[in-house]
């Protein structure tokens, strides 16, 4: 009898596949790409797909000049006003010919510009990155994540192996509180903090929390999501879970920025039954692609006992195939977690199905404005 290998390649493939093979020899002739550049409006799709594909090969080395301009604090120093090159090798350490070589990648890629012969200010996409915490901190952060990718066919091959973001992001797969470093803690939720603020506008833009009496921030970390309903909405109590030693962290910082009255903190675990019960809208913030199928499914499932009848789940992460966000959720969370050890970039439609999987009656997505951000499923009880 013959194997199921062999016998799949008799198998006549349909038009769709017969098509795609022809479309990428097509693609592929060096004849029909010369061709296409002398062709208008053809000229221009060979040169976008040519400029990707350079794109794909020297990203590494982009993003090292990113990192090298936010680690020499030069986008800092041209934050504050435009700066001589001398002034700029002086201040970062670098010789003349150094910091010139970088400012001169810097600005092809956008981030600075120079405004006059030897004086350097920042250019439209340094000064974004500039006055944004998450994007300087994910920079510096993603010191560890390169590394763990220096060999990522290993990785790949071997998922389990320690790596330097596994061990950062330890606790978010670990059930025992007990076995949690605080300064690994606090590392994570400080990181989790400065990321939220882009994430938890986009959330509150597309789903009133007005009229809620008390929303459960679950895995909350320092509590930037619910600092930022707490400022625009007057419910009355806005409530705080994580593990023990974020939960501590947490209430520290909740406290400082006023909350008072409004505020609960418990420290627990979402993988045994001490979710907060009763109350009536749930959040889950970046939680539940921190880990596998089974660990989510447990976690929505322990947070649909603890709601009420007409209760709400409100899930906002990263979610797989966004039009407009693929490559950048698709490509760049999926490899992230495979360093993390741990999760996966699911779609909306796969969050739906579990929610519902977990006992939610029902499950719906909403259209966030920034998808790269984060996207948003609402489930209700």
């Amino acid at each position: 009898m013959a194997s199921v290998n062999n016998v799949r390649e008799f198998v006549r493939p349909s038009i769709k596949v017969t098509f795609r093979q022809w479309r990428s020899a097509m693609v592929a002739n060096p004849t029909f790409q010369a061709f296409c550049t002398k062709i208008p409006g053809l000229s221009h799709f060979a040169q976008s797909r040519a400029n990707a594909l350079y794109g794909m090969t020297a990203g590494f080395v982009y993003s090292q000049i990113f990192a090298s301009c936010v680690n020499l604090g030069v986008l800092e120093v041209l934050n504050t006003a435009p700066s001589l090159v001398s002034a700029l090798a002086q201040r970062t350490g670098l010789s003349e010919d150094a910091i010139g070589r970088l400012l001169g990648a810097a600005q092809s890629l956008g981030l600075v510009t120079e405004v006059e012969p030897g004086l350097w200010a920042l250019d439209d996409l340094g000064a974004v990155a500039a006055n944004d915490p998450g994007i300087l901190a994910m920079v510096r952060h993603h010191s560890l994540l390169y590394a763990d990718l220096a060999d990522p066919v290993a990785l790949l091959k071997q998922r389990s192996r320690e790596t330097g973001i596994a061990r950062l992001w330890a606790y978010s797969a670990n059930p025992e509180p007990a076995g949690i470093d605080p300064e690994d803690a606090r590392t994570y939720s400080e990181l989790m903090r400065v990321s939220q603020d882009a994430v938890a506008r986009e959330v509150m833009n597309v789903h009133d929390f007005s009229a809620y009496r008390e929303v459960v921030d679950i895995g909350g970390g320092h509590g930037r999501f619910l600092s930022h309903v707490a400022t625009q909405t007057e419910i009355p109590s806005l409530h705080l879970f994580d593990l023990p030693p974020v939960a501590a962290q947490g209430k520290i910082a909740l406290e400082a920025e006023g909350l008072g009255l409004r505020l609960k903190v418990t420290g627990g675990s979402f993988f045994d039954s001490t979710v907060p019960v009763g109350a009536d809208c749930y959040t889950l913030v970046r939680v539940l692609y921190d880990h596998d199928d089974d660990i989510a499914l447990s976690i929505l499932q322990a947070v649909r006992a603890a709601m009420q009848p007409g209760s709400v789940l409100v899930i906002a992460e990263p979610m797989g195939g966004t039009k407009g966000a693929q490559a950048h959720v698709n490509a760049y969370f999926s490899f992230y977690l495979l360093a993390m050890a741990s999760g996966r970039c699911r779609s909306a439609e796969t969050h739906i199905a579990m929610a519902k999987k977990a006992g939610f009656t029902h499950a719906a997505r909403l259209y966030t404005r920034q998808p790269l951000y984060t996207g948003i499923v609402i489930a209700r009880a």
